[in-house]
């Protein structure tokens, strides 16, 4: 399935600490979690050990929500957040 990332939800998740790599690997390879509003979800948690804002994160997590159309994965929206979520 053709993914199609909309140019607004990257520059919003490039602000919050995601590329366009990261989306596409969410896509393709995430774990499926809740959504709202008839939307689908999953997320994935990667390797972080960097400091972002200040504070020092070992890992982030990227949700990327979106919808199917006409058999194209099209984004609406990226979370990113911060922390630890492994062992």
């Amino acid at each position: 399935m053709d993914i199609r990332i909309d140019p607004h939800t990257l520059g919003r998740a490039m602000e919050r600490g995601a590329n366009e790599i990261e989306i596409k690997d969410v896509l393709t390879s995430g774990a499926v979690i809740p959504a709202k509003h008839n939307r689908l979800a999953k997320a994935k948690v990667y390797p972080y050990n960097k400091e972002r804002l200040g504070k020092q994160y070992a890992e982030k997590r990227i949700e990327v929500m979106y919808v199917i159309e006409e058999e194209t994965i099209v984004t609406v929206t990226v979370y990113v957040f911060y922390g630890k979520w492994g062992k």
